[in-house]
């Protein structure tokens, strides 16, 4: 089963099947239920290293294209973060089409819940944005197969955090000499779950915190408790900061902000930051800048995940985490030798593992 590198499908005129083929998809889901509300897509992207587990996100999109676009991307995703984190699992993603603040039901999610189950394990969910762990429990009502449930590994999003984390320490031992975060300037784009607990993180080593989020409400809050400075959406791309953070959505790196990005280190949460990879990651190269990939540092989720699914104890799931901080350096140093983007470096890390896990299988 082949998985190919490459940043997107760049042609949205083109065919589901054929969007697919461009990036080495297995299967893709589309669901609906007029009664219950429910508008979603699964895909599975690749199950070679195991079935393929990854977050449900609910959002609303503007069209139904621009739906499928982020769940084929955020799927393959999700393979190479399985690969890379070495964990037993595929690649899968799914995207509720909706209001999260609005749109929620029991019957919406547990009708969801019966087209996951329709996959028969080959799809595992869990949380990502606009889910919460009560939403999971309502998913869990009609399957088993989903994690991130109360009373078991709950919410990942602390994981998720620590891993960033760890990422960003990893890039600023290496850009800056230390991996001290003390003093230096953050800039945390989305303070919702994951966003929160990674502000939570750099506030206690002393790291100078600016945060931005399209939720007024939020954002407030995270600021008044943790001392941040909140800055307007747009302006985040602007500051004299040493550190820059995306922990909402993707494609934030991209042609317009990289011409005003003034940071040292990208590190972030959200997935798919690179707006193109193959474009955007050579860019932040050349500028000098340590981009440690998003697939790596934001693997804790699904390390917690991983965790309820093969019971797994918690204290080494957080070790698995911390780790994500030897695995950066390995990659920037991979990337530095070879004179390559670090997000390829990932990639090939990623891939040769599901290379090698291919020519086991074929002997059983």
């Amino acid at each position: 089963m082949e998985v190919k590198n490459i940043s997107e499908v760049q042609n949205e005129n083109l065919g589901v099947l054929a969007q697919m083929t461009s990036m080495g998809h297995e299967q893709v889901l589309f669901c609906q239920d007029k009664e219950a509300g429910l508008k979603a897509i699964i895909a599975v992207h690749n199950t070679v290293c195991g079935p393929a587990l990854g977050g449900t996100r609910m959002w609303n999109y503007q069209s139904e294209e621009e739906a499928l676009k982020d769940v084929l991307r955020l799927s393959r995703g999700m393979t190479y973060k399985n690969a890379i984190s070495g964990l037993n699992l595929g690649g899968g993603k799914a995207v509720i089409i909706g209001d999260s603040r609005t749109q929620k039901s029991e019957a919406l999610f547990r009708r969801f819940g019966q087209f996951v189950d329709s996959l028969a394990g080959k799809y595992i969910t869990a949380e990502d944005v606009g889910i919460s762990p009560q939403d999971m429990t309502w998913v869990a009502m009609e399957t088993k197969h989903v994690s991130g449930l109360p009373g078991k590994s709950g919410d990942p999003s602390p994981v998720t955090a620590f891993g960033v984390y760890m990422g960003m320490k990893a890039a600023a031992k290496v850009q800056f000499g230390s991996d001290s975060l003390k003093g230096k300037k953050v800039a945390v784009q989305g303070v919702g779950h994951v966003g929160e607990y990674l502000v939570a993180n750099l506030q206690k080593e002393g790291a100078e915190i600016f945060i931005t989020d399209i939720h007024e409400d939020t954002l407030k809050r995270v600021a008044q408790k943790y001392g941040a400075t909140v800055v307007g959406t747009d302006e985040i791309y602007d500051l004299d900061m040493d550190i820059y953070a995306p922990c909402a959505l993707g494609s934030t790196v991209n042609d317009a902000t990289l011409s005003r990005l003034k940071c040292s280190v990208i590190a972030g949460a959200a997935n798919n930051q690179l707006a193109d990879e193959k474009i955007h990651g050579e860019i932040v190269r050349e500028k000098g800048i340590i981009y440690a990939p998003d697939f790596l540092i934001n693997a804790g989720g699904v390390m917690n995940c991983y965790g309820e699914v093969y019971d797994i104890p918690a204290n080494r799931i957080m070790a698995m985490s911390e780790d994500i901080y030897h695995t950066t350096l390995n990659i920037i140093n991979k990337s530095r030798a070879e004179g390559i983007p670090t997000y390829l470096a990932a990639n090939r890390m990623a891939e040769e593992r599901i290379k090698q896990l291919a020519n086991i299988k074929q002997y059983f």
